[in-house]
């Protein structure tokens, strides 16, 4: 017996209109076409659907067995339309995020908290990419954002530009590097460095200070919070490089002092990369325009 899901309609549509005609009416087609199509269901099940005689029109047994396999199915493909409306429309869908930083849960948050209010049907969910490799998670579409500070290039890979940021030395106000106008490579020679516990590779300290002027810190120590690290430099227990947008607090502190990194300050930008098919969707592309703005704000101490 081959059902299709038209037939489901039929039978739930007689049922509910008790005839033919009606039944007609609510599926936009004739009552001849109708009927025709009962009949060739009937065949197939080789028994009646419908005590005809009864006014209104009533199921017979076999017709409750459809209608209850009507009742149970339509609503699910009714629901999956519905979904595939919303996918088509950009309404709904899944942003999975993975982070190769541990300071850009500071600007981040925020920014998700405006976004599910936007998009309030989209899936979010958050995993840290120094946990995993981000990009391959990517290509294999395990997620579907990745927030990183180098840019490819990578097949496939949309490297979307979001703000640009200056990673700034951070000491005790009672620490001697407190009386320099900008911070050297040299300086952090007789300095325990502290920093979060990741490859020298994602820190900039290392990777745009230290490794090309071939210099080591006295020592190296390692917190996962941003607060800790703070807390630890503010005790006198090392010094740290961390990005702008982590200052606003310190900043105003009289415990901490901030200094540039050499005379002309590093300058480096955060990336949010997707698929290349994905940039373009409304949901994604929204969620980029606020990592835009929203950590600009932070910078900005607002």
């Amino acid at each position: 017996m081959y059902i299709e899901l038209r037939h489901l309609r039929t039978i739930r549509a007689i049922h509910q209109a008790g005839g033919l005609a009606k039944a007609a009416a609510l599926l936009n087609m004739t009552q001849s076409a109708l009927s025709h199509q009962v009949a060739g269901l009937e065949d197939q099940a080789g028994m009646e659907l419908f005590v005809r005689r009864s006014k209104p029109m009533r199921l017979s047994a076999a017709g409750q067995r459809m209608l209850r396999a009507a009742d149970r199915i339509l609503p699910e493909i009714d629901a999956m339309e519905e979904e595939f409306r919303a996918l088509r429309a950009g309404k709904t869908g899944r942003l999975h995020i993975a982070i190769e930083c541990h300071a850009c849960f500071d600007w981040l948050f925020p920014c998700l908290e405006l976004f599910r209010h936007a998009w309030p049907e989209v899936d979010v969910d958050i995993r840290a990419g120094f946990a995993f490799d981000a990009f391959p998670a990517l290509h294999r579409e395990e997620v579907d954002l990745v927030i990183a500070s180098e840019a490819g290039p990578m097949p496939g890979v949309a490297f979307n530009p979001l703000f640009d940021y200056h990673p700034t030395f951070v000491a005790s106000a009672q620490n001697p590097l407190a009386e320099k106008d900008f911070i050297t490579a040299e300086d952090f020679r007789d300095q325990v460095l502290i920093t979060y516990p990741v490859g020298r590779n994602k820190l900039d300290v290392f990777s745009e200070v230290l490794t090309p002027a071939r210099v080591e810190p006295r020592a190296q120590r390692t917190a996962e919070l941003t607060a800790v690290i703070l807390m630890l430099v503010g005790s006198g227990r090392g010094v740290a490089v961390l990005p702008d947008w982590v200052m606003r607090e310190v900043k105003a502190n009289a415990d901490y002092v901030t200094r540039p990194l050499g005379p002309q300050p590093v300058t480096k930008r955060m990336y949010g990369a997707t698929r290349e098919e994905d940039a373009v969707k409304p949901y994604v592309a929204h969620f980029l325009r606020l990592a835009r703005s929203e950590p600009v704000k932070l910078q900005r101490g607002l």
